[in-house]
């Protein structure tokens, strides 16, 4: 309903509606106003975020003064500092980039059959993004600081996770999946990083490739796991397999997971 000028006694209008224009000018202007600076501050922090990430690129965690960024990302210091809070929170945002550059990467890779040469081709491509990276994996997995992970890390390992929980499930596990994914992520890390500490004209061309297979034979077996005699493997493949079963109330899979648990691993 359309709404009118009153007109008072004396014959002038109360003005309503021309407050009413004044008021949604006002917000239109304010919407404007507050979408604006979100776009100016996003487009800020990408700008700084990349020119950060190259500058470590080019001459590692050092370089990476406020300073050098404001210039290269074409803003003053204290936008730096308003965004990010101090160097810490903007190599924290460096590394938070990359991994999303990492995992874009893996999940672009299309999924195979066969889940254990999928974990091959994981793991060449994360000696693959250390070695082309090598200032910005050092950051990754080597410069943060102790029981502190960030998202997109945790992000990282859930993927691993992911991976082995599909060797599990083709029966092809041999130990718990919580220790399988750990003994991968460490020998990778651990790979990578004396990789890189090494000179590249005395790398050991074999090195990531024994340590691959090192790892896979000891997280997995060649035929399923299920078919060999003993409980520790069968229950290691139930174990994977309990998500997706609903036949079970959610007290009963706590407890016939603990139950599998204690099987595949009796020392724990």
């Amino acid at each position: 309903m359309e709404s009118e000028d009153v007109t008072t006694a004396d014959g002038s209008r109360d003005g309503t509606e021309d407050a009413h224009r004044e008021h949604d000018a006002n917000r239109d202007r304010d919407g404007n106003r507050d979408g604006n600076r979100d776009r100016d501050r996003d487009g800020n922090r990408d700008r700084i975020v990349a020119a950060a990430a190259r500058l470590l690129s080019e001459g590692g965690p050092d370089a990476v003064s406020t300073r050098a960024v404001s210039s290269a990302a074409g803003v003053q210091p204290p936008t730096i500092y308003r965004l990010f809070g101090d160097k810490q929170g903007l190599l924290d945002a460096v590394v938070a980039h990359g991994f999303t550059e990492y995992l874009s990467s893996k999940t672009a890779e299309e999924p195979t059959e066969d889940p254990v040469e999928d974990l091959r081709a994981g793991w060449d491509l994360h000696i693959g993004l250390g070695l082309a990276n090598p200032a910005l994996y050092s950051l990754m997995y080597g410069g943060h600081r102790p029981g502190v992970s960030s998202p997109a890390s945790v992000a990282a390992f859930e993927m691993l996770a992911r991976l082995i929980r599909r060797i599990a499930e083709a029966g092809r596990l041999a130990i718990p999946e919580e220790r399988a994914a750990a003994l991968v992520h460490a020998a990778g890390c651990g790979t990578t990083l004396t990789l890189i500490a090494t000179p590249e004209d005395r790398r050991d061309p074999e090195l990531s490739r024994t340590a691959r297979e090192a790892a896979i034979a000891a997280i997995t077996t060649d035929a399923p796991a299920a078919a060999e005699s003993g409980p520790v493997a069968a229950a290691v493949t139930l174990r994977a397999a309990l998500p997706r079963t609903d036949a079970l109330t959610a007290s009963e899979r706590g407890l016939l997971r603990e139950w599998l648990d204690r099987i595949a691993d009796p020392a724990r």
